[in-house]
């Protein structure tokens, strides 16, 4: 069998901290030892692609094909590759699972050291990138190790995550971050039990996931808590049991609402709550309104580089605990497979997260709506290229591409005078 050879394809370039994307035509060099070249199918887009792009990530390197939501076919594999094979479906994925460091062997995390340095350089293990601009001949830096906005891609083989390859990649793919983040952070970090009472500030992908998985679980109530109530219908279609507008109670602390909301026999709070939004502000609330001597808190919204937080000791005296989670504590090439299936099995949602379609070219358009307050999901669908945005916070974007077998393994082409399609997401 002859070795891979360079691809020629198309990415979406970041050149500069708050500048636009460009779709721009990119050398994709073959995968070395250890490392798998992927066929991108679908990729989604997320609130930290627009945090570095927006040049607040003090990691931020440029330029840069970002993008770390994705799905797709194995089409090359370097030397010693052994855990997939060209033809697999895959997800890329930002926390790699060698399943030999110190991290990888403890049940206590889902974090993974062997390729941390590299990775927050936008390389590959070996210091080198993968990627070129075939215009200007630039060196272009990986995003968090899978730079999923290129229709081909190079990853560590501990950076992919073999699925079931009936799954269809334009959904799974949203099962590389938000929803396994928030689904995973119920279910796994926090372990939330049958009739506990729950709170989850913040209603984007993340938020919901969370909702979703608090009502997975079999909690009394689940309290939704975002400033736009145009959220609110989706969340209780995901399982909110009740929905709060901070803006409704401006001269109260949201904390001191909840606890009057949740109060039993004397005293109120939450058994568990949630933070998807990355706000030290919130954090805090989320913190103070849970149940005194059993109550615990879940930051998982990223909050800005260099900010701190702050409570009262007494409150973490008297019982309250606060806890983190990144990826939901999922081994990402344990964890995602077994969420595909669940998908499969129609045990989670992720369909409901798809709403409109438009243009890949209007790729900064959706960028746009994010900031209004919309999610978007962009894919291929044959040659058109369509863009799907929602009531949230949270943002995707995919590819979707024909994956026959008479597919050509190269294609760069878009369909810029079919319009967009509309429907919406609550009748």
């Amino acid at each position: 069998m002859s070795s891979p050879q360079p691809i020629e394809c198309k990415a979406a370039v970041c050149w500069a901290a708050k500048e636009d994307y460009v779709l721009e035509d990119v050398i994709v060099a073959p995968p070395r030892a250890g490392e798998v070249r992927v066929k991108i199918v679908a990729t989604g887009v997320c609130h930290t692609d627009e945090y570095t792009r927006s040049g607040a990530d003090p990691e931020g390197i440029f330029p840069v094909i970002m993008g770390h939501e994705g799905a797709g076919i194995v089409e090359s594999v370097g030397p010693d590759v052994t855990s997939v094979k060209v033809g697999d479906h895959v997800v890329p994925c930002y926390t790699p699972q060698c399943r030999n460091c110190k991290f990888c062997k403890s049940s206590k995390t889902n974090l993974c050291s062997i390729i941390r340095n590299t990775q927050g350089k936008g390389l590959m293990p070996d210091g080198t990138s993968r990627f070129t601009c075939k215009r200007n001949g630039e060196t272009l830096f990986h995003f968090m190790g899978t730079s999923t906005f290129s229709e081909y891609t190079v990853l560590p083989e501990i950076s992919v995550a073999k699925i079931d390859p009936s799954a269809p990649m334009d959904k799974v793919c949203l099962l590389g971050c938000g929803i396994t983040t928030g689904y995973g952070a119920v279910v796994n970090t926090m372990k939330v039990e049958k009739d506990s009472t729950v709170a989850v500030f913040g209603l984007g992908a993340v938020g919901l996931a969370c909702i979703m998985g608090a009502k997975a679980v079999g909690a009394r109530k689940i309290i939704a808590i975002d400033i736009n109530p145009k959220k609110f219908p989706i969340a209780k279609e995901f399982g909110a049991t009740e929905c709060v507008n901070p803006k409704d109670y401006a001269d109260r602390p949201i904390q001191e609402v909840l606890i009057e909301m949740t109060e039993e026999e004397g005293f109120g709070g939450l058994d568990y709550t949630f933070e998807c939004i990355g706000r030290p502000e919130t954090m805090r609330a989320a913190l103070e309104c849970c149940h005194k001597g059993w109550g615990q808190s879940c930051i998982i919204g990223v909050a800005a580089s260099g900010v701190e937080l702050a409570t009262r000791p007494f409150q973490l005296v008297t019982g309250r605990r606060w806890a983190g989670s990144a990826f939901g504590g999922f081994k990402s090439r344990d964890g995602v497979p077994e969420l595909v299936n669940k998908y499969m099995q129609k045990e989670i949602k992720v369909d409901e997260f798809i709403t409109h379609k438009f243009d890949l070219p209007q790729i900064n358009d959706a960028f746009h709506a994010m900031h209004q307050g919309d999610v978007s999901v962009l894919f291929f669908d044959g040659m058109h290229i369509c863009l799907v945005p929602f009531v949230l916070t949270f943002f995707w974007l995919l590819f979707m591409r024909d994956i026959s077998a008479s597919a050509p393994l190269c294609t760069s082409t878009v369909c810029p005078s079919k319009k967009a399609s509309l429907r919406p997401l609550v009748a």
